[in-house]
């Protein structure tokens, strides 16, 4: 399995991403989005960063509210980009990892289910 959520995938790339947020909304004057934006992307990587510490059933619980955050962000990063703050070229490629970050936590809770 694991000793610590540092090493699971999932938990780094929701890292990355995160951090990927703050670069491409540093310079927003937008500040309810941008707050918003940054807020989600922490939440997603912190979740299962707790889930983890918690354990069992409480893991599960943190990754299904991870998941909620990332839906939050791909929502965000839709509305971003039509009002101007991210171009499309910027949306895309966070929108699909994303997608890709709440599948691994749908498998990581399963995995963990079946434990």
């Amino acid at each position: 399995m694991y000793q610590s959520f540092e090493e699971l995938e999932v938990w780094k790339r929701a890292s990355q991403l995160a951090v990927r947020i703050y670069e491409l909304t540093r310079e927003s004057r937008d500040f309810g989005l941008r707050d918003q934006m940054q807020r989600a992307a922490v939440s997603i990587a912190s979740n299962i960063a707790e889930g983890s510490e918690r354990g069992g059933k409480d893991f599960v619980r943190f990754l299904a509210i991870a998941r909620g955050s990332a839906a939050e962000l791909r929502t965000q990063c839709y509305i971003a980009c039509k009002v101007g703050m991210l171009t499309a070229e910027q949306m895309t490629p966070l929108v699909a990892e994303l997608k890709e970050i709440s599948k691994m936590l749908t498998g990581l809770a399963r995995a963990i289910r079946k434990v």
